[in-house]
């Protein structure tokens, strides 16, 4: 599945190839979000525009709507939204730890009521794998338990040892039951909260179960950032390096680049839509809220370093119209021009790499965008 191409001379940063059923990724990448089958105001056109590798889709939403019937009598997810390249699909176990209101967790699995109509429905890990199948995603995800921030030691050990016996339990169900013509990827997933003795746990209790991939879970829910990171400190050092490391749920800009130079190879997040669709744009220097009024007159793009077709033909000021009259086409460019942004930071990330350039890329990068992580 992965193939290592080279490492950056003077950070743990890496290149690498994702070979999957439906295409190669270059690595490190950034995948878009489409929680229901589609980034939110994107085509998929506009996504093959910019060349987006792969999309993340949601287990959790899709088993809601359209349902498993219609994603099969589809063929699959990929055949269903039309898109011909790769997939990952998240288990459902984030909506485990938002959705406290609406669920129940056991031994056996996670009990929760639909958040659209009430419907009592049932999670095991055997049941996500099956579900995961069924939406033909190329790399899948297990259930787990996130444990939330702050949280006691014991919440933090329960979630260590039901995330390894629920990962034991997918693994042995991909492995004995799922279909083999599919060539589907599925990662283990380490959780231990903000404790390093839990994380180190954690992490070889997964790697002994044997995965295809390996993600650093529970991150991006309320910790400080410093907190964040120190996950990497304690968990990269015990990955393998002939295997993919995804940082889940990571993040803004100057995080993603900083966790390429720890030896991260995959990423996703849903910032850039959801803060297109609230008018804030990310640019090379920082975040902007294009709806404010000091863009009203402002006749230049959003980013000046940017290529983007929004960049090279709209200004500012004319989107902060858009914006603030309502009209969806606002949301639609910044949203554009955010995503476009992150997988070209990817590509641009991936050049640095390659020529040994990774370290003052960063500090140009972080210095520039006037990150903290400096």
């Amino acid at each position: 599945m992965y193939q290592l191409i080279k490492k950056d001379k003077n950070t743990k940063a890496r290149l690498g190839i994702v070979t999957t059923e439906h295409g190669q990724i270059e690595a490190p990448f950034f995948m878009p979000v489409g929680t229901n089958g589609t980034v939110k105001s994107l085509t998929f056109e506009d996504l093959l525009g910019f060349d987006s590798q792969v999309v993340l889709s949601n287990t959790y939403h899709l088993f809601l709507r359209p349902g498993m019937d219609v994603i099969k009598n589809a063929k699959g997810l990929h055949k269903f939204v039309n898109w011909e390249r790769p997939i990952l699909t998240d288990s459902g176990g984030y909506q485990v730890f938002s959705l406290t209101k609406f669920r129940k967790i056991s031994d056996e699995g996670v009990e929760f009521r639909s958040h659209i109509d009430g419907a009592l429905c049932f999670f095991t890990p055997e049941k996500v794998v099956e579900i995961e199948e069924v939406i033909g995603a190329d790399m899948i995800m297990p259930l787990d338990v996130c444990a939330p921030y702050p949280c006691e030691r014991k919440e933090a050990i329960q979630s260590v040892e039901r995330t390894t016996q629920w990962a034991k339990r997918s693994r042995e169900y991909f492995l004995n039951n799922c279909n083999k013509n599919k060539k589907q990827f599925l990662f283990g997933i380490i959780q231990g909260a903000t404790y390093k003795d839990l994380r180190e746990r954690s992490a070889q209790e997964i790697l002994s179960v044997g995965f295809d991939g390996y993600a650093v879970g529970g991150v991006s829910v309320g910790e400080p950032v410093e907190e964040m990171f120190k996950t990497l400190d304690w968990v990269m050092p015990i990955l393998p390096e002939d295997k993919p490391r995804y940082f889940m749920g990571i993040g803004l800009p100057d995080q993603i680049v900083k966790a390429v130079s720890e030896g991260i190879d995959m990423f996703d997040t849903c910032i850039p839509t959801r803060y297109g669709r609230h008018g804030t744009a990310l640019t090379s220097t920082g975040k902007y809220i294009v709806k404010n009024s000091e863009y009203s007159n402002d006749l230049g793009p959003i980013d000046k370093n940017c290529d983007c077709r929004v960049c090279q033909k709209y200004s500012c000021s004319y989107i902060r119209h858009l914006l603030n009259v309502g009209e969806i086409l606002g949301l639609h460019m910044v949203s554009y021009h955010n995503v476009y942004f992150y997988v070209n930071l990817m590509r641009r990330i991936r050049a640095a790499i390659k020529e040994d350039r990774y370290q003052q890329f960063m500090e140009d990068f972080l210095k520039q965008y006037g990150s903290d992580l400096i």
